[in-house]
């Protein structure tokens, strides 16, 4: 079995034959890519192939999709797929479909083939490359027949490279393997979810529900058998893991992130970033190493404000900012705070002793999977973020007034739909004009709205988000003007309240290079880029420096849904950032 170091040695010959089939009857592919040598490590090999194939032109890369064998297709039957496909497919049990499911697969190469004129791709050792299962290739080729033709190519493009990953893992003889306990440990926390979205099989994981509580456990079990020298549950349910420094009254170093989700969410979003730095901890264990600092990881009890009408419950208790009126905001059942705390065991009164001391932290770390497409259409496994975006909501009302929709000629309607309607894309256009500025209108209703009626009021959500907040003011200041300058021009009233103002979190300029340095080491290209959504690390700006590692998703980088995905690979390679940001920190200590 070849390592690197004889790919690098190689004669060009040699090399050629060391990756010969990891790109399916393509050798230029490689070729071209081993003109970059001497590589750093499989990760940069793995960018360097990727990135051959993104410099040709659109019909040399479909013509790679389409030297492609289909799923359970004629070749497969004929036995005249390479080695390597008929290992994957086999793997999949697609060697061993009944005749409904060779019939249905039939049908929908059919049927992909004439909207698209390239066979499905699918990496069908999935995000674990251990396989999937039957079911889940077809739910994926039906799925994907919805796709529009250029988003599909690039998918299958993307197919592609997972495959040329795993055949160089089986190639060189690697394996993730802490990339697949992360990966097996995100499995496992799924099992747990809410009463009537467990029955669906959905992910729902809620404050303080039976299910939260489950996970809080299983962590904390996780935490104990890593070798943390402290574990624990506290007031808010954040479940804390304390590595020892190799001398008392050492700084401590905290990283984490959140264990609940949204509803019929997704395993990785916020869980990620508890069971990456579990596997670092683990590995630090069985070497026996102790840091000049201590190493804490928190999983954070609510992020996602699901059941009660506030946020950052866990991460805020962490940094003494937990507002005491939030003990009587109530759920959607009349539950307050205070006794839904109480009714799961937690005392109220000690939430004031989750407090960890700035004074003795040195800062924050978070890992979590980007929730979003960049990274997804980079090709990058990793990007470094920058900041975390502020936002500022409003709700508001535009009035005009309702009338017979065919007897009000045009130019006399006072139509409040068409005003918030031409505002939308005012709102679309400004934010466009200018880099990570982001502006949605995410919900429009006519209340009492009818066919033939000119809507005579139209109700709307806005919601804006820059990574600094000068630039903020000024996108919300352009948006609000430009609302009142339509309204008056077509005679109509608005209202616009504001409903959050949450300021931009920039990671620390230190901690940022930190994670810089890690992804370097990797042999991976730096990506910089801000964080749309929020997350914990924003609550811990505020008390200490902080800064976030993203790792891509797949599904286009899909969160807050079912389809969200990564690989045991990208895991792995999250794992290896941290440890390798914890450990350059001992190191300059």
């Amino acid at each position: 079995m070849p390592t690197l170091a004889d790919l690098n040695a190689a004669t060009d010959a040699d090399a050629l034959g060391m990756l010969d089939g990891i790109y399916e009857h393509s050798p230029w592919i490689a070729q071209a890519a081993l003109s970059r040598r001497p590589f750093a490590s499989l990760a940069q090999l793995k960018q360097a192939l990727a990135g051959v194939v993104h410099a040709v032109d659109p019909e040399r890369r479909l013509a790679l999709i389409r030297v492609h064998p289909e799923l359970a297709g004629k070749a497969a039957r004929a036995n005249a797929m390479t080695v390597e496909s008929t290992d994957e497919q086999t793997r999949s049990g697609l060697t061993h479909c009944t005749d409904d499911e060779y019939e249905t697969l039939q049908a929908l190469n059919a049927a992909y083939n004439e909207r698209f004129g390239f066979p499905f791709i699918l990496a069908v050792r999935g995000p674990r490359g251990t396989g999937l299962s039957r079911a889940a290739v077809i739910a994926a080729f039906r799925r994907r027949l919805a796709n529009p033709p250029d988003f599909e190519r690039d998918e299958a493009l993307r197919q592609i490279h997972r495959i040329a990953e795993l055949r160089l893992n089986d190639r060189f003889g690697i394996h993730p393997d802490e990339g697949n306990a992360v990966w097996d440990m995100a499995e496992a926390l799924a099992a747990h979810s809410d009463p009537g979205y467990r029955e669906r099989g959905e992910l729902t994981v809620t404050w303080l529900t039976e299910a939260h509580q489950a996970c809080a456990r299983q962590l904390r079990a996780w935490m104990d058998d890593a070798g943390f020298d402290e574990t624990g549950i506290d007031a808010v349910g954040n479940v804390f893991g304390r590595y020892h420094a190799r001398s008392a009254g050492a700084p401590t170093l905290y990283t984490g992130s959140h264990y609940d989700t949204v509803r019929n969410g997704g395993r990785y979003d916020g869980r990620l970033g508890i069971l990456v730095p579990i596997a670092v901890v683990a590995d630090l264990h069985r070497r026996g190493l102790r840091l000049p600092f201590a190493l804490e990881v928190i999983g954070f009890a609510e992020e996602e404000g699901q059941r009660f009408k506030v946020t950052f419950l866990g991460s805020a208790a962490v940094a003494g900012l937990f507002d005491e009126r939030w003990f009587d905001v109530t759920d959607a059942d009349g539950i307050t705070v205070r006794d839904a705390m109480r009714a799961a065991g937690h005392d109220p009164a000690a939430v004031a002793a989750c407090r960890r001391d700035p004074a003795t932290a040195l800062g924050f770390v978070e890992v979590h999977i980007e929730q979003g497409p960049v990274l997804h259409d980079l090709g990058l496994p990793l990007g470094v973020v920058t900041s975390i975006n502020g936002a500022s909501r409003f709700v508001g009302e535009v009035t005009g007034m309702a009338s017979h929709a065919g007897t009000t000629p045009m130019g006399r309607r006072r139509d409040a739909a068409a005003a918030v309607a031409e505002w939308l894309l005012y709102v679309e256009q400004r934010a466009a004009r200018e880099a990570d500025l982001v502006g949605t209108v995410g919900v429009l209703e006519v209340p009492g709205g009818s066919v033939n009626v000119v809507p005579g009021c139209c109700r709307f959500t806005l919601d804006l988000r820059a990574p600094d907040d000068d630039r903020r003011a000024a996108l919300v200041a352009d948006v609000t003007a430009e609302l009142a300058a339509i309204c008056a021009r077509r005679g109509l009233n608005h209202t616009l309240e504001a409903t959050l103002s949450a300021s931009a979190a920039p990671c620390a300029a230190a901690w940022q290079a930190r994670w810089e340095a890690a992804v370097r080491a990797l042999g991976l290209p730096v990506h910089r880029m801000p964080s749309g959504a929020g997350h914990d690390a924003m609550m811990m700006h505020r008390v200490m420096p902080q800064a976030m590692l993203f790792v891509r998703g797949g599904n286009s980088g899909i969160s807050h849904n079912p389809l969200e995905e990564t690989t045991a690979d990208d895991m792995q390679l999250c794992v290896d950032a941290l440890r390798k940001l914890v450990l350059d920190l001992a190191d300059s200590r």
